[in-house]
């Protein structure tokens, strides 16, 4: 490999959720800040958790008769 071309590697990058959940990975960056992590993603908790943008989702659940169950 070239010298001089490639970032830096930082092997101890903290990773910020805004859950406030945080851990350690390896990246070019010192520190990542994410809006979603393993600990509060609905694939891995098993929660649905609608994200409402502009009553969008309100609509759809009152154009087909739906509960909105959070």
């Amino acid at each position: 490999m070239r010298k001089g071309i490639h970032p830096e590697y930082y092997h101890d990058a903290v990773v910020k959720c805004a859950c406030g959940n945080t851990f350690t990975t390896g990246s070019t960056k010192k520190e990542l800040k994410v809006e979603i992590c393993s600990k509060c993603h609905p694939f891995y908790t098993g929660k649905q958790k609608a994200i409402d943008a502009g009553g969008r989702v309100d609509k759809f659940l009152k154009k087909f008769n739906l509960k909105n169950e959070q």
